[in-house]
């Protein structure tokens, strides 16, 4: 385990918690962006955090929403599919890292999972000069809309075999993404990737993705 670092984002209007993960001599940055009613402490983006950490790639796991928002939410299940608030504060997370003293080096990538991934790549369509490449987990990418071709990021989309649904919204955000993408179908996986070594393969695929096109050199 990488022992992450406790950070409080001071944001227009709010006041976020996150974890922040920063490997030595790292040059990029993860941004998790949950969905779903997940947060920071999700065991899965965890993981996968760790996993970008032993590779060299720095991570920031924040909460998406306040804890009054997260109790309305756990309610009502509305917030998690208002992609533009989720945008809007993810593009709120990635202005805070520009401006961090020891954060705003670091080239921006996004990790968005559910619909979450929704809010990702609506945000890298807004910050096409800042992030550089964006990885979707079983993402709700079809609920960007009109920003997909907009997204100037190299896009991985990852999707298990067994999430039919997912899938085709998948094959759709495909079709509607102009900047250079990857469809991954990891076989025998469900929606949440609990299958036996499937979140491995997520972790790997994200993985490489993140150090082709954040770790090396600018072109």
């Amino acid at each position: 385990m990488f022992k992450p670092i406790s950070r409080s984002m001071d944001l227009p209007g709010v006041e976020l918690d996150a974890d922040l993960r920063l490997p030595t001599n790292t040059r990029a940055l993860v941004v998790f962006v949950h969905g779903s009613g997940s947060g920071r402490l999700s065991p899965r983006n965890q993981y996968v955090a760790d996993v970008l950490a032993h590779r060299g790639l720095g991570s920031l796991l924040f909460d998406l929403l306040t804890e009054k928002e997260q109790r309305l939410d756990n309610l009502t299940g509305e917030l998690r599919f208002d992609i533009p608030l989720l945008a809007r504060r993810l593009i709120d997370v990635i202005d805070w890292a520009a401006r961090d003293p020891q954060l705003r080096l670091l080239r921006i990538g996004l990790f968005g999972a559910s619909t979450g991934a929704g809010a990702a790549l609506v945000a890298a369509a807004e910050r096409a000069q800042v992030v550089g490449a964006v990885v979707s987990r079983g993402g709700r990418t079809d609920l960007a809309g009109p920003a997909l071709a907009r997204v100037k990021a190299p896009t991985l989309q990852i999707v298990g075999a067994q999430d039919p649904v997912v899938f085709d919204l998948n094959c759709q955000s495909s079709r509607a993404l102009r900047c250079e993408q990857r469809l991954e179908v990891v076989e025998g996986a469900t929606h949440l990737f609990e299958e036996p070594g499937a979140l491995e393969t997520v972790a790997r695929l994200a993985g490489e993705w993140f150090e082709k096109y954040l770790q090396s050199p600018h072109p």
